[in-house]
């Protein structure tokens, strides 16, 4: 008789197959082996379905039909191949089901390895997959891991058949053993049929020979005595062996308990000891020897088939497994006596075999993100980085901690630790906002519809940082739509700035977006408080139906919309920081009232949510990826992330700005992020620098890509990201967003704070108010002064630029000369910001650059304070700061409030400088006195002197 077969005629042992795969069960030859074999079983892992579809193309075809369907999470294409094979494998064995009256015929799909020390989520992912593949045939495997047995009692007494895997000693086989019993009793109690339920306990065989014949060659090399050598010697392979015989014991004991004997009695069937792990890995041992020597009743053996195959060329059958028990004893007391703690090396094993499944889960996953992305093609945004030999290592290494270590599922999971263990878990609402604002894209397109309809001019936003960022790049990248209104931002309180924007638009026709998180921010309530003044002048009280305002739920801008008569309020998110927002209500509302379409936006970031998904590996995850090269150059002393995008995109720097800045620059730690900055020769770089490069294809400017070629031939590191279309940038969002957050948890920090952004607002609301007590604010004495500018600084920085009193030109030279190899030049100008003014100043960043082969800084106040104001102050103390103010033309009342804008923006400037000044930075304050442009031309001139 086939020795195979025999096993289950002649010792009542089943035989399973440790193997699963697609084209194995279509082409017949799982059905071949039930019929040939005898075979009654199929189990699979993680590691098995590796290998079925990471390391061939006969998943292709499947995974193809399911994307052209529309985009799905890596994790849902793995379970739906998983599934359809388990499922297809289950059919086939149904005959051996019902034949055996429920008591073989299975086949097994494990929970997710990741989910091996949870218990909840062990539960929870068994009852899915039980549902999901819908056969009575089908065991769950889960992990003998102290958090999986409560598990292993609960499933069981929900009716679920379980395969315990991972045993390796008879302690936790006992335990899992009696949670069986245990979850049977507790079914059998509450009135349900135990009769139906099945489970396997698997116990693992060759990995214990492997590990223990490892420590005895170790003891067998440090023993002197020849009679200790032969005793070490002839443990090796009979380990495995032994343990498992003791544990036969163990069942055949607790299965004899009256609570056991009891349930018998209403029908259940005894948990069956399954040996698993037995192919042989040492090629001194027998190929058949772990199959051999553990026949016994009642028993399972799931074989590799190069196993099964040895055994049915040339096993031997015959009842082995309760042959020789003393002599198991006696082997496992000679190890004790060793020294070798077998309950360490099970404990081990454990760890080790979770960490294994993991490792084959992490390359399963990847192949199938790989195969996800090959088939999205232009769909998804490219990637790829040009990293110097050893900053690629060292990224090499930190994506491999973050893989080892499961910090991109963790990251998801909300665990603070991936961070600095603080409250980071409470401002992780940007993970999910894409799919939560995808439910109500029917809302936006109302809205829309009903923008469209009131025929606005214009629609005007209201707010600072990240309220007003993400806005402003749509504006500038999409342009205005047919039949909708211009879409403008106003974040200044320079009351040039906000006379010219009011002078562009037509009040009775402009709708207004107020956006404020909190709803305390200074600028967005005085904004709120001027335009609606001027626009009842022009609409009386029904101007409220010209104003929106998207705040947090419970916000003083919430209550004062009310008040107001808003025509609607759209809600935040208070888990979302403003800097992570543009994908929620702050972005998507003055999206919809341009007239994107918010849906479509929104389906395109999906296919990067699901690229940076919790189960996607970070060797191949674009966030994980691109976060980890951020954060090793930042600790590689390349910290200057140089922000350089195709015409058409390049607002995009400007978020990317605050996101960056906000997020990393705390804790003398962080990336400065520049923009704005024109890509040079390599020789005007220093080595600080890591190029972030947004190309945008059909619309890439030549010398861009040229300027970037060279600057990889001389080292110096690029993250190329590659769009197909301007309607894909919102992936770019979440990209970044996702690569920030990872670069934050390199580096240490906590990326949702900005605690030196409130120092500034504290310094400004209590400046403005002792204005508005006084009068005006605290006279100040320049350093300086002439008819046209004057000087001030703060007493430490007056003391290092005691030239400071000669005039502008020798000021501004020892203050650039304050600068050193790897600092930045940061020119921080509170007037309004045109193409004229940035004009003037670009002169001045570009000389000083290509001079002193510094990364510089152009930044409009008050707007950078609720950007990269958080770097300059909290992040690595390599800035020198040359701040601009002027006299506006002419102020502009704030109603319901004694002081101008005129007052606002000068309390916002010297509240920076002195939080600048606080924090030791080397700071310079320059006032225009008179003509605006005059002004910035001389100190433009200055600063190129100061190079020349």
């Amino acid at each position: 008789m086939n020795a195979l077969k025999a096993l289950h005629d002649e010792q009542d042992q089943a035989v399973w197959l440790d193997f699963v795969a697609r084209g194995f069960i279509e082409k017949g030859e799982l059905k071949q082996l039930v019929e040939r074999d005898g075979l009654r079983g199929v189990t699979s892992n993680p590691s098995i379905f590796e290998k079925a579809i990471g390391h061939s193309d006969e998943y292709d075809a499947s995974i193809k039909a399911v994307q052209e369907t529309g985009d799905s999470r890596v994790i849902d294409l793995y379970e739906g191949l998983a599934i359809a094979d388990i499922q297809a494998a289950a059919d086939v064995l149904r005959p051996v089901y019902e034949a055996s009256d429920g008591a073989d015929g299975y086949v097994s799909l494990e929970v997710s390895p990741y989910l091996a020390l949870d218990t909840e989520e062990t539960l929870t992912e068994a009852r899915r997959l039980h549902k999901a593949v819908s056969r009575d045939n089908l065991m769950v495997k889960v992990p003998a891991t102290p958090e999986g047995i409560p598990a292993i009692r609960q499933l069981t007494a929900e009716g679920i058949s379980i395969n315990v895997t991972l045993l390796f000693s008879q302690e936790a086989y006992e335990a899992v053993a009696r949670a069986f019993v245990d979850g049977l009793d507790a079914r059998a109690k509450a009135g349900h049929d135990v009769s139906r339920i099945a489970s396997v306990a698997s116990f693992f065989i060759s990995r214990i020979d492997v590990l223990v014949d490892k420590l005895l060659d170790e003891k067998i090399a440090q023993a002197n005595d020849p009679d200790e050598k032969i005793a070490l010697e002839q443990l090796k392979g009979k380990v495995a062996i032994a343990n498992a015989k003791l544990a036969y014991q163990r069942y055949r004991s607790i299965f004899a308990e009256p609570k056991w004997t009891g349930l018998a009695e209403k029908g259940a069937k005894a948990q069956r000891l399954l040996w698993a792990s037995t192919g042989v890995k040492n090629k001194a041992y027998s190929d058949v020897l772990y199959v051999e020597e553990l026949i016994g009743p009642n028993t399972v053996n799931t074989m590799p088939p190069a196993t099964m195959d040895a055994f049915r060329d040339h096993g031997v059958v015959r009842a082995t497994i309760e042959e020789d028990v003393p002599g198991a004893e006696a082997v496992m007391a000679r190890l004790a006596r060793t020294g070798i703690d077998i309950e360490k090396i099970a404990e081990q094993l454990v760890r080790e075999g979770v960490q294994l499944f993991i490792d084959a889960a992490d390359n399963l996953l990847g192949a199938v993100a790989g195969k996800r992305a090959a088939l999205l093609g232009h769909r998804l945004d490219g990637q790829s980085l040009a990293l110097e030999e050893t900053l690629a290592n060292e990224a090499k290494k930190t994506v491999e901690s973050w893989r080892a270590s499961g910090a991109i599922r963790r990251l998801w999971a909300g665990d603070a630790t991936v961070w600095s263990g603080q409250d980071e878990a409470g401002w992780l609402g940007w993970l999910h906002i894409v799919e939560e604002e995808l439910e109500k894209a029917a809302d936006y397109a109302a809205f829309s519809d009903w923008v469209k309809s009131q025929g606005f001019t214009d629609a005007v936003v209201l707010g600072m940082g990240g309220s007003s960022l993400g806005p402003e790049v749509l504006s500038l990248t999409y342009g205005q739509r047919e039949g909708f209104p211009k879409l403008q931002i106003l974040d200044s309180t320079h009351p040039d700035q906000v006379r010219a924007l009011e002078a562009s638009i037509d009040l009775g026709k402009t709708l207004f977006i107020v956006a404020s998180k909190s709803g305390s921010t200074l600028e967005p309530n005085v904004f709120r408080d001027y335009f609606l003044s001027r626009a009842k002048d022009v609409l009386g009280e029904t101007a409220g139906e010209h104003f929106v305002a998207v705040t947090d739920p419970g916000s003083d801008m919430e209550r004062a919309a009310k008040a107001d008569g808003f025509r609607k309020i759209f809600y935040g998110v208070k888990q979302i920081g403003g800097r992570y927002s543009v994908l929620s209500a702050f972005g998507l509302v003055p999206a919809a009232a341009m007239g994107l379409d918010v849906k479509a936006m929104l389906e395109t970031a999906r296919v990067m949510v699901r690229s940076c998904g919790p189960v996607v590996p970070p060797a191949v995850n674009p966030g994980v990826l691109l976060g980890t090269a951020l954060g090793a150059a930042a600790l590689a002393g390349r910290d200057k992330v140089t922000v350089i995008a195709s015409p058409a995109i390049d607002s995009f720097g400007a978020w990317a700005e605050q996101l960056i800045a906000e997020s990393t620059g705390k804790q003398g730690k962080g990336l400065v992020p520049v923009d704005g900055e024109p890509v040079g020769v390599p020789a005007v770089y220093g080595h600080d620098r890591f190029f972030l490069y947004l190309r945008l294809d059909g619309g890439a400017a030549v010398a861009q890509d040229d300027a970037l070629r060279a600057l990889e031939r001389d080292g110096h590191p690029i993250a190329r990201i590659t769009l197909g279309s301007i309607e894909q940038l919102p992936q770019e969002f979440y990209r970044l967003e996702m690569a920030t957050a990872v670069a934050g948890g390199v580096l240490g920090i906590n990326p949702f704070d900005q605690p030196d952004v409130e120092a500034s607002k504290v310094e400004t609301k209590k400046l403005f108010a002792e204005a508005e007590a006084s009068g005006s604010l605290p006279s100040e004495t320049p350093l300086f002064a002439d008819d046209t500018i004057a000087l001030y600084a703060d007493p430490k920085n007056a003391e290092g630029l005691k030239q400071a009193s000669h005039g502008l030109d020798v000021a501004l030279k020892a203050q650039v000369a304050r600068l050193k190899d790897g600092d930045y030049l940061a020119l921080l100008a509170y007037v309004p910001r045109d193409e004229r003014t940035a004009g003037i100043l670009q002169e001045a960043r570009i000389a000083i650059r290509d001079g002193r082969k510094v990364a510089t800084c152009l930044e409009f106040g008050p707007r950078f304070l609720h950007s990269t104001g958080q770097a300059y102050k909290g992040g690595p103390d390599t800035g020198v700061f040359l701040q601009i103010t002027a006299d506006p033309s002419q102020d502009l009342p704030i109603p319901g409030r004694k002081l101008g804008f005129t007052t606002v923006v000068a309390a916002q400037a010297r509240g920076d400088f002195a939080v600048l000044a606080e924090r030791g930075r080397r700071a310079l304050r320059v006032h225009i006195k008179g003509d605006l442009e005059t002004g910035l031309k001389r100190i433009t001139a200055a600063l190129k002197a100061a190079v020349a």
